[in-house]
């Protein structure tokens, strides 16, 4: 098989990008050790920059400071390094920041294709969240940017929808993320222990605290609960864990107390070993956001075998239809019935669920298979073969 030359283009190759951090790096590293393709990944500079860069291997991450706002990322070094790399194609993640410039520029330069992976950010929340900023920038740069690329990646089928309503006519590649299966081995204890009492259950929130992630609606929903439960619903606690935006956890720790809710647990964000022992500590996982997509925390939380409860806007419909998750809603009696339901299940029934997700990482979010795809999108858009399956003209 031939090797592609592709360039992989980041606003942050560190923790600092999310949950994009680890869905950016899989990708890449599946492509270049699985795929035949040859990966040079460029990126700005932030305060983690050089703390995560082992993470990457076998890749190597060239980072380049920020000159100005870190908002917008204007970076020359970043520029003059991109029109100088050797690469047949370019694939930037992510919208509203200069990387969106330096791919047009380069595109235009060159005359070779780029793919621009969207990551949610034309979901409709996602639009209206600053929509003065996205909507001037979209006019300087971004609709440029999005018109001119040689596909556009989404992750699902309602991304595609949402791209499509903005009258973007481009080809969409539509690829979900990919997870990597924990290594095996024992794991040290969560970030709760000694907390929460031992041998009680735990629901396990993980991700950003931020406000469409509708934790409020959560906490009071876990109130009503547990006011309204059998008594196996005092055998469970929740664990709020993640990366706090904007001082947002001190609202939800306000709300807590207000609640009376003494069997929730906050802490903030978990990498590496630590993250493993979180999730390898849990028995459920809940995701009750408005806006998705496709998040990384449930894919991570079925390769865990956690049963699932999340919205329908996180875009994982295969997880109803598998039996791998429960449906919620947010209105706070429906959230209250649905988690009362989890309560009264027992283990035998909470690891069935969870061990169908599993199955689902394995067969549709595997890393290999996920980049076996992408690549295929490179060498078409490269005048290398067929439209794959995953491309809608």
């Amino acid at each position: 098989m031939v090797v592609i030359r592709s360039g992989c283009l980041v606003a942050s190759s560190s923790r600092a990008a999310g949950g994009l951090f680890d869905a950016v790096r899989w990708l890449e590293q599946g492509l270049v050790t699985s795929c035949d393709v040859a990966v040079d990944v460029f990126s700005l500079e932030d305060k983690f920059t050089a703390a995560d860069a082992a993470a990457w291997e076998p890749l190597r991450v060239r980072s380049f400071p920020v000159v100005g706002p870190r908002a917008f990322g204007y970076s020359p070094a970043l520029a003059k390094a991109v029109m100088a790399a050797d690469f047949e194609v370019l694939h930037v993640h992510g919208l509203w920041m200069y990387p969106s410039v330096v791919s047009r520029r380069w595109g235009r330069s060159t005359r070779k294709p780029y793919l621009v992976s969207v990551h949610g950010m034309l979901e409709p929340w996602a639009l209206d969240n600053a929509r003065g900023k996205k909507r001037l920038a979209r006019l300087i740069y971004e609709g440029r940017n999005l018109g001119d690329a040689s596909c556009l990646h989404s992750l699902c089928a309602a991304e595609t929808m949402a791209i499509r309503k903005l009258g973007l006519p481009n080809p969409i590649c539509e690829i979900p993320n990919c997870v990597r299966l924990p290594v095996s081995g024992s794991a040290g204890p969560p970030p709760w222990a000694g907390v929460i009492p031992e041998g009680m259950a735990v629901l396990l929130y993980f991700g950003r605290l931020h406000p469409k992630k509708q934790l409020p609606a959560l906490l009071r929903g876990w109130q009503t609960a547990k006011r309204i439960g059998s008594g196996r619903a005092k055998e469970w606690a929740l664990a709020v864990i993640g990366w706090d935006e904007g001082n947002y956890r001190k609202g939800l720790e306000g709300l807590a107390s207000q609640l009376a809710l003494s069997d929730v647990f906050f802490a903030g964000p978990q990498y590496g070993r630590d993250k493993h022992n979180t999730l390898s500590g849990a028995d459920a996982f809940i995701l009750p956001s408005i806006s998705e997509g496709l998040p990384l925390s449930v894919l991570e939380a079925w390769s865990y075998s956690l049963p699932v409860l999340m919205t329908r806007q996180c875009n994982l419909p295969e997880g109803f239809v598998a039996g791998a998750a429960i449906e919620i809603s947010l209105e706070p009696n429906n959230m209250a019935r649905w988690l009362s339901m989890l309560f009264e299940m027992g283990s035998t029934e909470r690891n069935r669920i969870g061990v169908r997700g599993l199955g689902l990482v394995r067969e549709r979010f595997n890393c290999r298979g996920v980049a076996e795809q992408m690549r295929d999108v490179y060498s078409w858009v490269l005048g290398g073969g067929p439209r794959p399956a995953s491309v809608m003209t």
